[in-house]
């Protein structure tokens, strides 16, 4: 293992800021894993520490292809991390709407340059992803739908669903997007949890990464079997509204099978605690 700063930045009142990268094997850069890129991704960093300790032990076996090269940066915006904040604490920008970056631009445009620069020629890119809004879901592997890579890629995560999604216009400034048009296959794994560290849906995270590296010839490792993954778009996804405010109760666990009807949760009056409205599934599905 190797032990890289990838990138450095001078700040006036405290250390600098160093983007760490752990390289495995050499060779062609076959896979660059990164993690978080939000203050809040305590999940993402989690799940790309345990990766460096499980590529650890696969390197002294020799379990890591001749010719290849794996780099994992497990934190990118550790400054917002040490405060507690989601997006950059000077200007709360986001590094991932900063992609491919500007070396003369603001400060989060130059630390996607930075980082860019040491990973766009990787041939398969994998960030550890958040989802913008809170709440719960089941870990999956998300793909922007740009022509370039073959959506049946994901199903070598061995995770239970994989998204497919067309890019929008504000897609355009991300990794993943970026990724792509630099030639990369990439790929957005959601490990379940965000704020706060998850261990089962971690495992889950690793798991499938390792999965994948070992399909693709880059790894040779046994991993616990995973799942037929089922490749959906997203527009075959639904929405449910409340039709009322309140406390809202889950009847249902994440991934369970519904049919539509189904009461799926309540809503109740924070102060009464009468139910003010029923949640129910308007399809039949997962």
């Amino acid at each position: 293992m190797k032990k890289k700063t990838l990138f450095s930045m001078k700040s006036p009142y405290r250390e600098p800021l160093d983007v760490i990268g752990f390289c495995f094997g050499h060779g062609k850069q076959s896979a660059a894993i990164v993690g978080a890129m939000r203050g809040n991704e305590v999940q993402q960093m989690f799940v790309c520490s345990r990766m460096v300790q499980e590529l650890k032990k696969l390197e002294a076996k020799g379990r890591i292809t001749d010719g290849c090269e794996i780099m994992v940066i497990p934190c990118v915006n550790y400054y917002s991390m040490n405060i507690g904040k989601r997006f950059w604490a000077m200007d709360n920008t986001d590094i991932n709407r900063m992609f491919p970056g500007y070396d003369q631009g603001e400060t989060t445009q130059r630390i996607a340059d930075g980082l860019f620069r040491e990973i766009k020629d990787y041939e398969y890119g994998i960030q550890l992803a958040s989802f913008y809004q809170p709440g719960n879901f089941l870990p999956h592997v998300k793909m922007m739908n740009t022509g370039f890579a073959p959506p049946e890629l994901m199903k070598d995560f061995g995770l239970q669903f994989g998204i497919l999604r067309k890019p929008r216009p504000y897609d355009t400034t991300t990794l993943n997007y970026n990724w792509q048009v630099w030639e990369t296959k990439a790929f957005s794994v959601y490990a379940n949890a965000t704020d706060e560290i998850d261990e089962n849906a971690a495992d889950e995270a690793v798991y499938a990464i390792l999965r994948f590296l070992d399909k693709q010839g880059i790894i040779s490792c046994n991993t616990p079997p995973g799942y037929i993954t089922k490749i959906i778009d997203e527009n075959q996804t639904r929405q449910i509204h409340s039709e009322a405010a309140g406390v809202f109760k889950s009847l249902i666990e994440i991934g369970k099978h519904t049919e539509r009807g189904d009461l799926i949760g309540v809503i109740t009056d924070p102060f009464e605690g009468e139910t003010v409205s029923e949640i129910r599934s308007n399809v039949s599905g997962t």
